[in-house]
Order: structure tokens, then sequence, then C-alpha cells
């Protein structure tokens, strides 16, 4: 990590499919991941993010770290997959309905400006409509900025390819769609919240359609759209949004004087 830093890198993302598992398996020493996120904190990389994080391991110790903020940034990816207990647990998710709303309100509390998305799963053998709306009502209460929704499909070797895919094609698709319109007006609302604010981009490339177009992300991984040079490529530049989309932000460049009055 050090090393980057040394090469310039402005942005890491450390992955894992269950990344804040780390050091559960150490045996000769007590180092977990809020530990390792602390440590990361100390170099002088402008930002740092994490996925995929597990509601099951995310500890008291990592919400205290990430409160720290710095180089920390305030987007947090904590897959649900269900809002119903009983599907939960059919997952072997190791957790419960309220035990995530729980950790949920722990880390708003500490954070109360993150952003936070999920990863949810339509249709798993054996799901009721009220065990879906079950989920509808979880997605609500959190409001998620966003989410990656999948409809279920077996996968081989995994414990539900044993279980009866007894949710027909029809209803996951319409499942599918009902989360969707409402992770779109969640979006929407939360974009629209930033009209007019001043945010801080990494910019990572120009438009194929558009000349001088650009686009990059913020601290909190909204896509965001504006008009600058190519060589603002790979550099931070700060914008005023003008236009939110439901998934992505249009926005203008500001000048640095305007962003220190800003924040002054």
């Amino acid at each position: 990590m050090r090393e980057l830093a040394r090469q310039g890198f402005k942005e890491i993302t450390l992955l894992g499919q269950n990344v804040n598992a780390y050091g559960k398996d150490f045996t000769d020493r007590n180092y977990r991941f809020g530990d390792l996120m602390k440590d990361i904190s100390k170099i002088d990389i402008p930002r740092v993010r994490f996925t995929t994080s597990h509601p099951r391991d995310f500890d008291d110790h990592l919400i205290e770290v990430l409160a720290g903020r710095g180089n920390l940034v305030e987007h947090i990816h904590l897959p649900v997959q269900s809002g119903s207990t009983a599907i939960l647990k059919k997952m072997s998710r190791k957790y419960t309905r309220e035990s995530y709303l729980e950790l949920v309100r722990k880390i708003r509390a500490a954070i109360p400006d993150v952003v936070l998305t999920t990863d949810i799963i339509v249709g798993f053998p054996g799901e009721t409509e009220e065990q879906f709306e079950e989920t509808l009502s979880l997605v609500r209460e959190v409001r998620f900025d966003s989410a990656f929704t999948f409809i279920y499909s077996p996968r081989a070797g995994t414990p539900a390819a044993e279980m009866t895919d007894d949710v027909s094609a029809e209803t996951k698709k319409e499942r599918l769609k009902r989360l969707n319109d409402l992770m779109a007006e969640l979006s929407r609302e939360s974009n629209e919240r930033l009209k007019g604010q001043i945010v801080e981009v990494l910019v990572e490339g120009e438009s194929k359609n558009k000349a001088n177009m650009l686009s990059g992300r913020t601290r909190t991984n909204k896509l965001v759209h504006f008009e600058g040079p190519k060589e603002w490529i790979g550099q931070f530049v700060h914008v005023r949004v003008t236009e939110p989309q439901t998934w992505y932000i249009k926005a203008e460049p500001v000048e640095l004087a305007t962003v220190q009055g800003a924040v002054s």
C-alpha cells in the first residue's frame, strides 16, 4: 500500500468476497479488519474504500475506525440479500433482519452522512409475497442510495441448488421490477439532495460520445458528469451539482476560490 502511495495512486479499493472477515483466521495475533483499516488510514493515499463486506463480520471497532474519516470514505457497500429473516436463514447468511437494521443504526449514528449501497436477490426458493414485501420495507427503512439487484437462479455446488426453485420466472421478473422501481425512486431522492452542493470528484475518464465531457466519482461513489479538459483525468476536481439524475449527477466545475469560500 505504501508503494502504491509512492507511485501516486489516488484511490484504492480493498477487494474480497468477505473483506471484513480479514484476520479471523490469525492464530498468532489479534489483528482484524478494523486494525488494518486504521493502519491504512495513516498512509498517504487520498481515498480508500472496500468491497464487499458481510454484515455478520461488521464489528463496532470497524465502525469506530471508519468514523474517523480522513482517507476512509463514507460509502459502505453492505449486502443484505433479503429483508426476510426466514429467507436469510435459508441463505445461511448468519444474521437476521433485526440485526442488520441494528447494524445500520450503529453505522448511521457514527457516520451520519454515510451512503449505503447493497445487493439483493429476489425469487429465492420458497420466497413468498409477504417475504418479498419484507425486503421492500427494509429497503424503504434503510433508504439505500443504490443496489445491485438479481433474480435468483440455481448455482451448482451451493446448498440452494438442492432446493426446489418454486418461484415462477414471471413472479421473479415482477418482483425485480418493483424492487428496481423503488431503488430508482430512492436514488433520485438522494441525488436531488445534492443539488447546488460542491463535491470533490476524482476524474476517471472522458465520454465516448461527447467531446470535453468528463466523468468521475465522489467519495460516496456517486457518478458525476461535467465538462472539462482531458488533462483533468486522474485528478481531483471540485464541481457544483446542477442537474441530479436517477443514476448519475450532472455538474459544473468551480474555481478553487469558490470552493474555499464555501467550506470556510
